[in-house]
């Protein structure tokens, strides 16, 4: 490795690690204004740690469509659907004889049977998706990545498929009600240790009370974060490697890529099913430990939210991603609450109008008081209007994101004017292909 990559790779290190280091310190000061306990701020960053790890990973996997490949899929709420169904189908356990004919059971399979078979089915459905889709314009593949979300959404969502009988197994969605995830908690022998029940102990006094729960959430979302460490190293030896060599001569000319021998159709469908597989995984951690699966959990406005936070960081890079999805988790999502919060603590917001015509009226003479009463009293109505902002800025003033123009090379080699002094550099294919 030369050392100017292994330039990139610390200075990406150092940025990642800035970044966290800055968001997290901006909310232990807010909690502290707002006279936050050890427990609430233990709370809110555990809450902060869980969402920059489920953005992460969706972020990350979104970038290898997009970023890497071209591809421009708008349908990842539905392979996190089908990734945590399956799963939850496949591993549920069987219902007891006297739960009842309506009662959806399961396979009762390992837990991560579970999983491998959530990731294949989210891999599968991007191949069908992509096998009809990739032959046309990048245009008809979002149509249609948006169309099986919604699609997928619908259908866990229906009274038809909320207990089906299988082979005298009664297996379903639950439709809207959900379905309930009654196995034992993966994480349950870490929590059952002699070191994390010591851990327990020593945060007890500090605390004030019980601090199991609000612990297990903390150690679950540093887990996650584990994961994102773990997408990031796939997708970066992926990009390093000749296949993901291809996929960036895909992204940056196709037909250059066809015209050098490469079936840019088969890398496609390589990629988007990879892709797919990382998004039913996340989704299956996102909501592994929730005890139940909320189908409107996967409206069309959680994949507006991995865009958000992958175009933030700039697509094309991995280190971009994950800081899109700390600067979007941080900032953006959370963010709004605790500046509601902050505001309400400083100036005295009662009388706040009901309606926004009652808020606007009092503008035009001079009187802005009820207006911002209105918007903080409604200021979770208004966080996609706040993104929406965010997103147009953005792509005015800064559309190549934080990181700028760091967009990962498809060369192997720096094409770089060569050196002086009568050396040669090496001859790599630029291309995936080996060296001669």
């Amino acid at each position: 490795m030369s050392t100017k990559m292994r330039d990139f790779e610390m200075n990406d290190t150092v940025l990642i690690l800035a970044a966290l280091v800055g968001i997290y310190a901006l909310y232990l000061i807010a909690g502290s204004a707002l006279g936050y306990s050890f427990r609430g701020q233990l709370n809110s960053l555990a809450r902060l740690t869980f969402l920059i790890g489920v953005y992460g990973m969706l972020a990350l996997a979104l970038n290898l469509h997009w970023g890497y490949t071209g591809l421009f899929n708008i349908g990842i709420a539905g392979f996190m659907a089908v990734g945590l169904y399956t799963m939850a189908i496949v591993s549920k356990p069987a219902a007891s004889a006297t739960a009842g004919a309506a009662t959806v059971s399961g396979l009762g399979l390992p837990l991560w049977v579970g999983i491998l078979a959530g990731m294949l089915a989210a891999a599968l459905l991007g191949l069908l998706v992509a096998l009809p889709a990739l032959r046309l314009r990048a245009d008809y593949l979002a149509i249609v990545t948006i169309a099986m979300s919604e699609i997928v959404r619908f259908t866990v969502m229906s009274n038809k498929f909320q207990s089906v009988d299988v082979f005298g197994t009664n297996l379903g969605t639950g439709g809207g009600r959900g379905l309930l995830l009654n196995y034992d908690d993966p994480l349950q022998p870490l929590f059952d240790s002699a070191p994390y029940a010591a851990l327990e102990d020593a945060l007890t006094p500090l605390v004030g009370g019980s601090v199991g729960p609000m612990l297990d959430s903390l150690t679950y979302a540093v887990v996650l974060l584990g994961f994102v460490a773990a997408f990031y190293w796939l997708l970066k030896r992926t990009g390093e490697s000749p296949f993901g060599r291809v996929l960036k001569a895909i992204r940056e000319d196709e037909q250059v890529a066809n015209s050098l021998g490469k079936d840019t159709d088969r890398f496609k469908i390589k990629s988007f099913m990879l892709g797919c597989a990382l998004m039913g995984l996340a989704g299956i951690l996102w909501q592994l430990r929730q005890g139940a699966i909320t189908p409107t959990s996967f409206r069309p406005q959680v994949t507006f939210f991995v865009w958000l936070a992958l175009i933030i960081g700039g697509a094309g890079s991995n280190t971009g991603s994950v800081l899109g999805a700390a600067v979007f988790a941080g900032l953006l999502f959370q963010g709004p609450l605790y500046l509601k919060n902050i505001i309400r603590q400083v100036y005295n917001v009662s009388g706040a109008p009901n309606t926004f015509a009652d808020a606007v009226g009092p503008l035009f003479v001079g009187k802005i008081q009820p207006f911002v009463a209105y918007s903080i009293n409604n200021i979770n109505a208004l966080q996609l209007v706040i993104m929406g902002v965010v997103l147009i800025w953005i792509m005015q003033r800064r559309p190549e994101g934080v990181l700028g123009h760091r967009k990962e090379e498809a060369a192997s080699i720096p094409l770089s004017r060569p050196r002086g002094g009568g050396e040669t550099t090496p001859q790599a294919a630029a291309d995936g292909g080996e060296r001669e």
